[in-house]
């Protein structure tokens, strides 16, 4: 793959599977502007992932306010001159079984996982309709297909990425605009960590053996951030014009449709 000279914006990139995204995506030859919550740390990852600090910005961003989505986008433009592509990674999970989950955890995680895609997108629209190659990849889940316990939030709101991607996909085509989704599954991060965290207190286990059980049977490990990366970047790049609407399944063979 060659994205030289393309410039794309990923959110949710201070850490786990949006840095190894935004690595990847340095690795194929673009510019990438890192955006998350924690201005600090992103900072950091991105000259991390690019020591010469040419080709990554850090910005921070708050998915959740119209006003800081769209203050990112133009931070952007504004360092890069233009933006061809959109990875929407932030996300949240709240974990608790179903007859306990709150209506405010419910919100946050569509709040964040759903509409906060969807204000990137919008805020990203105008740019990416000067693009010649324009194309957004919104990270769902393999939870958005499957369904796992103690998570129905979480579930639902990556569900309706999935489906918000399909929507997209269509209503967005004739702008000239490429949308796919991944849905990972059980890739080593600190969100992964954390949820094992959570299964080892409300029932009584061990959290490191917990975290070591969810390695991918067909794998014999836990996927790599960058190895999400490395499928983003192709579902960016002109090879997978042919490629709309879909949500790629990145869970080393565990979900079958």
């Amino acid at each position: 793959m060659d994205l030289r000279d393309r410039v794309y914006i990923v959110t949710g990139a201070a850490g786990g599977i949006g840095a190894g995204i935004a690595e990847a995506l340095v690795d194929a030859g673009s510019s990438v502007a890192l955006a998350d919550l924690d201005l600090q740390t992103v900072t950091e990852t991105a000259r991390r992932v690019d020591p010469a600090g040419e080709r990554t910005l850090g910005v921070g961003c708050d998915v959740a306010s119209d006003g800081s989505v769209q203050e990112a986008i133009a931070a952007t433009v504004a360092h890069f001159g233009r933006l061809d592509g959109v990875v929407n990674n932030a996300g949240v999970i709240e974990m608790n079984e179903a007859r306990h989950a709150t209506s405010a955890a419910w919100a946050r995680e569509l709040d964040i996982n759903v509409i906060g895609m969807f204000r990137v997108c919008q805020a990203a629209l105008e740019h990416l309709t000067a693009s010649d190659q324009a194309a957004i990849v919104n990270v769902a889940s393999n939870c958005g297909k499957v369904g796992f316990p103690n998570m129905a939030g979480y579930n639902a709101s990556k569900a309706a990425v999935i489906n918000l991607t399909r929507s997209l996909a269509t209503e967005w085509a004739p702008l000239g605009i490429n949308v796919n989704a991944v849905c990972p599954g059980a890739v080593d991060t600190p969100m992964l960590a954390s949820v094992a965290d959570w299964l080892a207190e409300h029932h009584d286990g061990d959290p490191d053996d917990i975290l070591a059980g969810m390695a991918l049977p067909q794998l014999g490990r836990k996927i790599a951030p960058i190895e999400v990366g490395r499928v983003v970047a192709f579902l960016l790049s002109p090879d997978a014009a042919i490629i709309r609407g879909q949500a790629i399944n990145i869970d080393a063979g565990e979900t079958p449709y």
